[in-house]
């Protein structure tokens, strides 16, 4: 409010001040201040409360306040002429050195260009109306209401904006300057600290090295440890590996034997052929193990590849020539077995080839059903089931119980969910329910062709 009362105290004094001249020249323009209370100087009054009331939003709205400000004397311009024009430009200053105290330069640029050019508008049409520069020539009268408007532009804005920026310039310098010292006392500390931190650390070292001690004879004890799991993984691995290989072929094998000593004397055609079926499943045996041999060598690669879900077709046909076994295969909108990995796959080949084996063992003459449903697209679900055995079984081993734990072991291995039971008909199911992986996001762009087109 100090904006308001040294303007209207200047609105006030300058009158009773201009009648007291002696030479009755006035303001010294050839014209007179506007008498006290009149119109005129009512208008001017109200002007600059108005200003000074909108130079108290200046914290908020810098920019707005400054274009208002400014914008204010033209509408006295252009209802009221007054010598006293010019006391409309002290509320203008305040608002610019307000603003640039407040704002950034680029900011601020566009709110002063239109101040300036308000300011110089109201006064080049107060000059225009007041000194009757039109009365010589058009042309006279513009270039003096012009440069009159000008000059009060430079003088209520520019001259201002440059004084309060270097103002401004010499307080950021000063604060620079003693954030610069207390870094720089922050530093000192800091040092004095990273000493007693180094005197710190070097107690902890002599402590680290004998703890090193400690943690090495502990790593020690820790790789024996690893080493003892690992060729324990590694041989029961390995006796899974020779159980699957075992059971499926050498339960065949038993079977066939079984029943080529009974049809030996009363079918030969019969038993002639069942001793080639004898032969193949020992030829079989024999390239497994060798395969499993040739896994476990490290100078030379496997003669086989591992097995996968499609190989389940062929261990259906091989199984047929001991038991009856239909195959029955589910395909989805996908390639069978999309998304299943190289090992669940072969953990599914294995799991098929234990039932059937086991199947053949404990179930002869059992009808047996192979399902491989892949129309879920979230997992894969292959099955083994029997019905009621219709002849003695061939027997077990003295190992019995191995081939269920192993089957676990390798569900467990690969996440998959395993469920074998007896079926309400007398007969017996193993079901294994792998799940996919996730595939990555497809792009959207690659499957429209209109894309790219």
């Amino acid at each position: 409010m100090g904006t308001a009362v040294v303007a209207l105290g200047l609105l006030v004094g300058v009158p009773p001040l201009d009648a007291l001249d002696p030479d009755g020249t006035g303001l010294g323009t050839g014209t007179t201040a506007p008498a006290v209370g009149g119109l005129p100087w009512t208008i001017l009054a109200v002007a600059l409360l108005a200003q000074s009331a909108v130079l108290l939003a200046a914290r908020r709205a810098p920019r707005a306040t400054l274009v208002v400000v400014a914008a204010l004397p033209v509408l006295v311009a252009a209802t009221s002429w007054s010598a006293l024009y010019g006391l409309t430009a002290l509320p203008v200053v305040v608002a610019v050195v307000l603003a640039a105290l407040r704002l950034p330069l680029p900011r601020l640029w566009p709110a002063v260009t239109v101040a300036a050019a308000l300011v110089a508008v109201g006064t080049a049409v107060t000059t225009a109306v007041g000194s009757g520069a039109f009365r010589t020539s058009i042309a006279s009268g513009i270039a003096t209401s012009l440069g009159q408007g000008v000059l009060q532009a430079v003088g209520a804005v520019g001259l201002p904006l440059v004084v309060t920026l270097v103002v401004r310039s010499r307080r950021e310098l000063r604060a620079a300057r003693t954030a610069e010292a207390a870094a720089r006392t922050a530093e000192a500390d800091a040092r004095t600290a990273a000493a007693d931190a180094r005197s710190a650390e070097a107690d902890a070292r002599s402590a680290e090295a004998d703890a090193r001690t400690a943690e090495a004879a502990a790593v020690g004890r820790e790789q024996d440890a690893r080493v003892d799991a690992a060729v324990s993984r590694e041989r029961a691995a390995m006796a899974r590996e020779l159980h699957d290989i075992a059971a499926h072929h050498l339960s065949g094998i038993a079977l066939m034997s079984a029943v080529v000593d009974r049809q030996i004397d009363s079918d030969p055609d019969r038993a002639h052929e069942g001793v080639r079926q004898v032969r193949e499943q020992s030829t079989a045996v024999l390239e497994d193990l060798r395969r499993l041999v040739g896994l476990l060598r490290e100078d030379g690669p496997a003669e086989r590849a591992v097995e996968t879900v499609t190989g389940i077709v062929d261990l259906v046909e091989s199984a047929r020539t001991r038991t009856a076994v239909a195959l029955d295969v589910h395909e989805g909108d996908h390639p069978l077995a999309d998304g299943i990995g190289p090992l669940a796959q072969l953990v599914a080949y294995r799991t098929v080839q234990e039932g059937l084996a086991n199947v053949a063992m404990h179930a002869a003459g059992a009808p047996c059903t192979v399902t491989v449903d892949d129309r879920d697209p979230a997992q894969l679900t292959v099955r083994v089931e029997n019905g009621v055995p219709t002849a003695p079984s061939v027997g077990s081993t003295p190992s019995g119980g191995n081939g269920l734990r192993g089957m676990r072991e390798r569900a467990e291995l690969v996440g998959a969910r395993l469920q074998i039971g007896p079926t309400g008909t007398g007969g017996w199911t193993v079901e294994l329910v792998l799940r996919r992986e996730a595939r990555p996001a497809a792009d959207p762009s690659a499957d429209d062709p209109e894309v790219g087109a």
